[in-house]
């Protein structure tokens, strides 16, 4: 399964009209990467777990799946109740099969598929991944004894116990979880906590294994972390191809420019992405920037950032870097040598910068 829901507040303004999960990363949905590596692991039938903000997007964007290679159902979680009263809106989906739950903001470069075999394999009741971070405070976090052995998980502890964070995936074998999940009551925050559920399994002696996601991990919760997570998938991710038209243009370094692009005496400097339709003129594209479809750069310079779909930059006397802008969006301003510009826009925002 995997979530979709959410009400992305720490997003804000770019999740006013949407999912969180479909602003684009190095060209694709957060979601979709998500996606895609479940599929890599084996995984073909998913339930897609929606909240109430714009959840039509989610199913016209993906519809059944069969373009990835999957089978998806949507199951509606409405209002944000917390992981595990999401998890329990899949119970009939799931029946006796054994299920990952997969949180759909989630950016994990080395992919889940080394977990899957490990849960299949020994034979665990539930399996959950740690990351090792800076603030644990922010996440469920692992509690383990002097010996190292996994004792219990707690929700976002104001004194953490220790610096191992739960990923945002978990391998569970029916009916365990279900069961744990009708005792749990809502915590403080009034949402059915996973790590609950999870401390449950443990008190009942069940067999819950863990691992160390080995490396690059982000929950993409805030716009930070998502030029973060666009930074490493272009890295890392990113395959270089022309099928765009380019003209009188350099393009330097990993550069995809897709389909019906048009890229005319400009200069784009990998790695970088440029989707379907989008026109850059006259421009430059600095390293680790996204350009979603249908967008119009004319006289620009764009370093480190990511737009979404139909954005329009004209004219600006200044560079814009380290930004997220919004479907829709549109920035226009005169003449005069660039300087630097930091922007974090929602969707359909219009900026003049005309003097």
């Amino acid at each position: 399964m995997l979530l979709h829901g959410g009400l992305g507040t720490r997003l804000r303004p770019l999740t006013h009209t949407g999912p969180k999960q479909l602003i684009r990363v190095a060209g694709k949905p957060v979601s979709q990467w998500a996606l895609e590596d479940l599929r890599d692991a084996g995984v073909r039938d998913v339930a897609v777990v929606l909240g109430n903000l714009a959840p039509e997007r989610v199913v016209e964007y993906y519809g059944d799946g069969s373009w990835l290679g999957l089978r998806l159902t949507y199951v509606y979680q409405g209002y944000p109740y917390g992981i595990a009263h999401a998890v329990y809106a899949v119970k009939d989906f799931v029946g006796d099969e054994p299920f990952v739950v997969y949180l759909g903001d989630n950016v994990i470069l080395e992919g889940v598929s080394r977990s899957a075999k490990e849960f299949v394999e020994g034979d665990y009741d539930a399996y959950v991944l740690f990351a090792k971070v800076e603030r644990p405070e922010r996440f469920g976090v692992g509690v383990f004894d002097e010996h190292g052995r996994l004792k219990g998980f707690v929700e976002k502890p104001k004194v953490p116990p220790s610096n191992c964070a739960l990923v945002g995936v978990y391998f569970f074998k029916p009916p365990h979880v279900f069961r744990a999940i009708e005792k749990l009551k809502p915590s403080w925050r009034g949402e059915l906590e996973i790590t609950e559920a999870l401390q449950l399994l443990l008190d009942r002696g069940l067999k819950v294994g863990y691992s160390f996601v080995e490396g690059w991990w982000k929950d993409t919760g805030t716009p930070e972390d998502l030029l973060e997570a666009n930074r490493m998938l272009l890295d890392y991710k990113l395959k270089p191809r022309v099928s765009g038209a380019v003209e009188d243009s350099s393009i330097e370094g990993r550069v995809v420019v897709e389909e019906g692009a048009v890229v005319v005496r400009s200069v784009v400097r990998g790695p970088a992405y440029i989707g379907r339709r989008s026109v850059v003129e006259e421009a430059y594209v600095g390293p680790y920037t996204s350009v979603g479809e249908g967008c119009k750069l004319a006289r620009v310079e764009v370093e480190n950032s990511v737009l979404m779909d139909h954005v329009e930059l004209s004219n600006l006397g200044v560079r814009v870097f380290n930004s997220l802008l919004g479907s829709d969006t549109v920035v226009s301003g005169g003449e005069g040598r660039p300087k630097g510009l930091r922007l974090i826009l929602g969707e359909k925002s219009r900026v003049d910068l005309r003097v």
